[in-house]
């Protein structure tokens, strides 16, 4: 015997049956709809059941029920973002239900459903935690205009070469340097990556470049008193400091030791312009005394503004950290790991870290380095420059997903105090 098919009917075609039985009678309804008699009398007796059925129905959808606590709701969760304050979807609904019993509103249950019903229609939704980025002043464009102004009338004034302009930041890194993200199979609950546990050891890399596209050597400080006892690469200036920062003895030995032995530097032979961000270490007495010395004239960029016009951090700070992550990984997946009694990886060595941090240096090209001094304004494009084609340096500048969000923030100096205007001193 063949199974019999059995049909599902919703209350809206329940009721139409219902009308029409009403008015034509049962047997005719059933013929009309071409269902059994018994399933029409059935349905009549349920008919105020049928009618709550399709006004809750009617009732789903993108139109609130109750958007007086809607809007209550939408207005606590943007006190509490307003505050910095984690929102969750559970919190929503606990506010929700309270404030229901408040306004007596006796058939709201705030479930799931409702919840995300409520955020898709105000649009909210759930967002990963992200960094705050640089904010720029209000007065941006204007202090923008005068930061470039100066430079170009001391370049033209001085007559200072692209060779003698140089911009020195400093980069904080850590020994390891992970991703947030991986591919992974699609279903996967645990989704974790491998690290030797010191994402939070921190250095400091002092990197400097001059607008004819010369890279001087970097300084890597580490966050300890005294230095590694280990032997280091060539190319490379290693500092120790117990806080792990530029200070002012720091910021002395860089000029003395990297700034004063750049090419042509030494005799102060020729008229210079330094620019860095209104770090406290830079703005010193003693540092500003020691800069005028090497015939610099000192160019400080206002605090909020390093990522309009300072070059390392237009376009080059993110392809060398590109390059050093690239070796990290590297080193992860192929290289020497001694463990510890416990199993724990041990992190790479200080000479290895400054190795990487020599070959990145070297990656980062004369084209890149004179674009961002472009970018920045410092400059007007270099003869010879405008047809350089850098590929891989382009894409690694360009690509958005070689870092994340947590690495991407350390492009903004996040260490400016406010500085009121430049450095003119003769």
């Amino acid at each position: 015997m063949a199974p019999v098919k059995r049909h599902a009917y919703n209350a809206e075609f329940k009721l139409k049956a219902i009308s029409h039985a009403v008015e034509h009678g049962n047997r005719a309804a059933a013929r009309e709809f071409n269902i059994n008699e018994s399933m029409v009398r059935k349905w009549r007796k349920q008919e105020d059941e049928l009618r709550q059925v399709k006004n809750m129905n009617r009732r789903k959808g993108n139109k609130a029920r109750w958007p007086q606590l809607e809007d209550k709701i939408e207005q606590w969760v943007i006190e509490q973002r307003a505050a910095g304050r984690s929102v969750s979807t559970v919190s929503i609904r606990l506010k929700a239900t309270a404030l229901a019993r408040d306004m007596n509103i006796d058939a709201f249950r705030g479930g799931p459903s409702w919840c995300f019903r409520f955020m898709k229609r105000r649009n909210l939704s759930i967002r990963t935690r992200t960094t705050v980025s640089q904010q720029l002043p209000k007065d941006y464009k204007e202090k923008l205009a005068t930061f470039r102004a100066y430079c170009k009338n001391k370049i033209t004034e001085k007559k200072i070469q692209p060779e003698h302009i140089t911009n020195m930041d400093e980069v904080p890194l850590t020994f390891d340097i992970p991703v947030n993200r991986t591919v992974e199979t699609t279903g996967t609950r645990t989704v974790s990556i491998r690290t030797t546990g010191t994402e939070k050891s921190s250095l400091i890399v002092v990197l400097s470049c001059q607008a004819n596209g010369q890279k001087l050597p970097p300084m890597v400080i580490f966050k300890r008193k005294t230095l590694p006892k280990e032997k280091f690469p060539a190319g490379v200036i290693i500092k120790a400091n117990p806080k792990g920062w530029m200070d002012e003895e720091k910021m002395s030995e860089w000029l003395r030791e990297i700034y004063v032995k750049r090419p042509d530097g030494f005799f102060h032979n020729y008229p210079s312009l330094l620019i860095y961000d209104s770090m406290r270490a830079h703005l010193t007495d003693a540092v500003k005394n020691q800069v005028k010395q090497t015939n610099s004239v000192l160019a400080v960029i206002l605090g909020g503004l390093t990522k309009e016009l300072q070059p390392l951090d237009i376009g080059v700070n993110r392809l060398f950290k590109a390059k050093l992550r690239a070796s990290w990984e590297q080193w992860m997946t192929e290289g020497e790991h001694t463990f510890t009694k416990t199993g724990r990886q041990r992190r790479a060595s200080s000479a290895t870290i400054c190795q990487w941090i020599v070959d990145a240096w070297a990656k980062v090209s004369v084209s890149t380095v004179v674009r961002a001094f472009t970018k920045a304004g410092i400059i007007t494009e270099l003869p010879g420059n405008s047809g350089d084609t850098d590929t891989d340096s382009d894409n690694d500048e360009r690509d958005p997903g070689m870092l994340d969000a947590v690495i991407a923030q350390l492009l903004n100096s996040d260490t400016e105090d406010e500085f009121e205007g430049f450095v003119d001193e003769e």
